[in-house]
């Protein structure tokens, strides 16, 4: 894995600072537009903040609007959403014609009117129209709802049901259950993607303004995230007043199933059903729809419009049943067409959990098996068969590259291609059914340029054996569990989520306990589940930090523990130089060592390495690492030049050669008063190197596999032993797993507390006192046997870190997790008091801004 050439990562830094400059100025140029002007034919309201769902924020607003004037009926047009008040003024007109007095605003957030409001949702736009209103001193009007804006008008009517005559729905939404998926939080969840990938664009984009006016923005997108439409069912069967549907069969955004259930709920409602005319009938037939609105007015004012207690006691009775969803159309083309497109692109994140996910939707009749299977294995094939096409054309190098580098190593993709040349083809067949091999195997066909017709073969079969399995499981357990949706409808969004958690778990442990290599890797997986030594860091560590915020109050100094050692940088915390801590111990006891200038390549590097053994007098292997790391990263004992080229190939800044000690390796964590100088141990670690043995039979792999602790650290010893790892080694031959005395990278800590002597303290001090401001943090040395540490003699410090270090013996095995937590905060309550103590005596704690620069820093060179 090579990383870009310097000219290729300077054209990378022109080309981002390029970006970031237009994105600059693109802000700016947006921070100076004037607001949109309103049409020609628009006036200009201003309207007081309104009250959302909590208390009244924001400012005011401006709310364009088209006035037809006139003494006729009062008619308001409002329109849906992305579109605004432009798409009804031909309809406008019509009516104007007809002597009405047609009311057409931009509901705040559309078009001309004030853009920027804190609240996008229907219930805050009625609150905005039933204002409006009163700036014009309209007591009462007929209201024409179009699409997003049936939810305006209908939460506006519960507000003040007097203000509202009449009120037509004109290719309305309504009822939740027939909006989209029929589910408010996967449609909300639908909705927060699509605001979010909206948001992306508009704000990362040098767009100049451009995206601020589009149909489809944010305020489109936020409007629809943050309207809740389970209230309207409520309304709907409350309504009072004279109503009227029209509402086409062919309507690709609502479909007809809303209007009809409407007319169920509002019994008075005069229901025109059209045959054709789409979800456009404002703009494409205006005439036509201005005809049936002024028709209904008429009727209303003379008289003649129905009310609930005036309809017919057929309609009122059958207004009063259960929703059935048994009796609706099933969902438009638009509606299905969407779903599965959402399905197949979700399995580029998760192909089981889309599936899942198409299972659950087809059970409750969102889908059928056939569409969510169909949807679900679009997606793998598009997917994977890119998987494949990226490995054969790029070749190696993809790992090296994101978004391919986030989700497979070069040594994961080693053992792939491993595997496949073991397996053959037939490893394609295999990875479907085996969790965590598919990406890496797929890759490995296409780098290894495995004929494609036998692929897809594969493939394909695999495929169609998996994703209907999957998918109709879900489904039938979904629908068992549907049947109980009434009793725990309240906790429903968490039921169904539970399930698909469920059903996730299921489907990757499941394949797993017909072989013995899976029952092995989940063996593995349980042990790291329960072991807590193998819990990854930022679980283990949140009741430390919890600690620390306590001593940071306690001590009322938060970052005290950063004077702990005045003589390194920050105390250690991050970022410091291994070669600047070495320099500043005594020479006979520090393993020899050489910095490497950042940017050598391979040729350079394995000059310097042999300049530094000839002076050294030593030979292969050496370590090297980068000057600036933790936790073993980057570190690697190059065993031949060829091993070396390949870690300057790797290299991203300063380095260091190291001469290679044998013997056992220890971490002792030592601290010290800064006032009197007394020195202790408060942590010994043996850092043991694990081994398996040969029987002959067995490959490295099998043999890791049936290792007890091993196959904890499976996928680490994988990768660390990729090349190797189908040998056989023969009868009683060990073959160590391990190099490094890293716990993450596979080596057993052993607490060593039996080896603090008054010798290896005194020692240990007598060096410390040679580095100045030093006085707390681990020292990793390695030693040819462990009497030797205790009697104090013939060590050599391979490494010294700081504050942040860990006294390691408490992943021992035999210790508790109480146990280790109990040494932590000592250990950090000791980082705090030896700080304190250095600042009363003149150190000075590093500053919030300078650790933030350093971990910036830190977080760069990583990436």
């Amino acid at each position: 894995m090579s990383n870009p050439s310097p000219p290729r990562r300077r054209r990378l830094r022109w080309a981002l600072g390029a970006y970031l400059a237009l994105l600059l100025i693109s802000s700016v140029v947006r921070w100076f537009q004037d607001p949109a002007q309103p049409h020609p034919y628009q006036q200009v309201q201003k309207l007081p903040p309104v009250k959302g769902d909590g208390p009244v924020t924001g400012t005011a607003v401006d709310m364009a609007y088209a006035d037809g004037h006139g003494s006729g009926v009062p008619v308001l047009l409002l329109h849906g959403s992305p579109v605004a008040s432009s798409s009804m003024m031909a309809m406008h007109a019509s009516l104007k014609r007809r002597g009405y007095r047609p009311l057409t605003p931009d509901l705040p957030g559309f078009e001309r009117s004030t853009r920027d409001i804190p609240d996008y949702s229907s219930r805050a736009h009625a609150r905005y129209l039933i204002s409006w209103l009163d700036s014009l001193g309209i007591q009462s009007a007929h209201a024409v709802a179009y699409s997003m804006s049936g939810a305006v008008v209908l939460e506006a009517y519960q507000m003040q049901p007097e203000r509202f005559r009449s009120v037509t729905l004109l290719s309305a939404i309504g009822v939740q259950e027939l909006e989209l998926t029929g589910d408010y939080h996967l449609n909300h969840a639908i909705h927060g993607l699509q605001l979010s990938c909206l948001w992306l664009l508009r704000e990362a984009t040098p767009h100049f303004g451009f995206l601020d006016d589009a149909i489809l923005g944010v305020p489109y997108a936020k409007n629809f995230y943050q309207t809740d439409q389970r209230p309207l069912r409520g309304i709907l069967s409350r309504f009072e007043a004279p109503m009227q549907i029209v509402h086409a069969e062919d309507d690709p955004l609502v479909p007809i199933g809303a209007a009809i259930e409407h007319a169920r709920l509002v019994p008075q409602s005069d229901f025109v059903r059209l045959t054709s005319g789409g979800h456009g009938l404002p703009f494409s037939q205006p005439d036509y729809a201005a005809s049936l609105v002024a028709s209904f007015v008429d009727g209303v004012e003379a008289g003649q419009g129905l009310t609930r207690q005036t309809a017919d006691p057929a309609r009122i009775a059958l207004a009063a049943q259960p929703f059935d969803p048994g009796s609706q159309p099933p969902p438009s083309p638009f509606t299905i067409g969407l779903l599965m497109v959402l399905v197949a692109l979700t399995t580029f994140a998760s192909e089981d959990l889309a599936s899942i996910g198409a299972g659950l939707m087809a059970a409750r009749g969102t889908f059928t098996f056939l569409q969510a299977t169909g949807a679900a294995l679009a997606g793998i094939v598009l997917g994977d068969m890119a998987l494949y096409a990226a490995g054969r054309w790029v070749g190696r190098p993809l790992v090296s590259r994101a978004p391919f580098s986030w989700f497979v190593s070069s040594e994961k993709l080693e053992v792939g291609e491993k595997w496949f040349d073991e397996k053959g083809i037939r490893a394609v067949l295999i990875a479907r059914f085996i969790p965590g091999t598919r990406l890496p195997t797929y890759v490995a066909a296409g780098v290894l340029k495995a004929p494609f017709v036998k692929f897809f073969g594969y493939f394909i079969v695999a495929a169609l054996l998996w994703t209907p399995a999957i998918v109709g499981a879900s489904m039938y357990l979904g629908r068992r569990v549907l049947i109980y949706y009434e009793v725990f409808e309240a906790y429903a969004v968490w039921v169904v989520l539970g399930l698909a958690l469920l059903l996730l778990i299921g489907f990757r442990i499941a394949p797993l306990l017909f072989s013995h290599q899976g029952r092995r890797r989940l063996s593995g997986r349980w042990m790291r589940l329960t072991e807590w030594e193998f819990w990854p860091p930022w679980l283990f560590y949140l009741p430390v930090v919890l600690w620390c915020v306590w001593l940071a109050v306690r001590h009322r100094s938060p970052l005290a523990f950063t004077a702990a050692n005045p003589g390194i940088p920050h105390s250690g915390l991050v970022g410091e130089s291994k070669e600047a801590i070495l320099r500043e111990l005594p020479a006979e006891h520090v393993a020899a060592f050489e910095a490497i200038p950042a940017g050598v390549g391979s040729e350079e590097g394995l000059r310097r390495i042999e300049s530094f053994l000839s002076r050294v007098g030593s030979s292969y292997p050496v370590v090297l690492k980068p000057d600036v790391g933790e936790r073993g990263r980057g570190v690697r004992i190059a065993h031949s030049p060829e091993s070396a080229g390949q870690f300057f190939a790797q290299a991203k800044g300063r380095s260091i050669v190291q001469q290679y000690v044998p013997g056992r390796e220890f971490g002792v964590f030592y601290y010290r008063d800064p006032i009197s100088g007394a020195g202790s141990i408060l942590s010994v670690t043996d850092k043991r190197f694990p081994a398996v043995t040969g029987d002959g039979k067995r490959t490295l792999h099998e043999l890791i596999l049936d290792d007890r602790r091993a196959v904890a650290m499976l996928s680490v010893h994988e990768r660390a032993n990729a090349p190797r790892l189908d040998s056989v080694p023969a009868p009683g031959y060990s073959v160590p797993l391990v190099e490094l005395g890293t716990h993450c990278r596979g080596a057993l800590f052993v607490d060593g507390q039996d080896l603090i002597t008054p010798a290896l303290t005194e020692a240990i001090s007598r060096i410390a006192d040679q580095f100045p401001g030093f006085h707390f943090g681990r020292f990793d040395l390695r030693v040819p046997e462990a009497r030797l540490l205790a009697e104090g003699r013939e060590f050599l410090i391979i490494e010294l870190n700081g504050v942040t270090s860990e006294a390691t013996h408490i992943y021992d095995p035999s210790n508790s997790l109480l146990s280790g937590y109990r040494t932590l905060f000592r250990q950090w309550e000791l980082a705090w008091l030896i700080g304190l103590k250095n600042i009363q005596a003149g150190a000075r704690p590093s500053s919030v801004s300078a650790i933030a620069r350093i971990l910036w820093r830190h977080v760069r060179a990583q990436a």
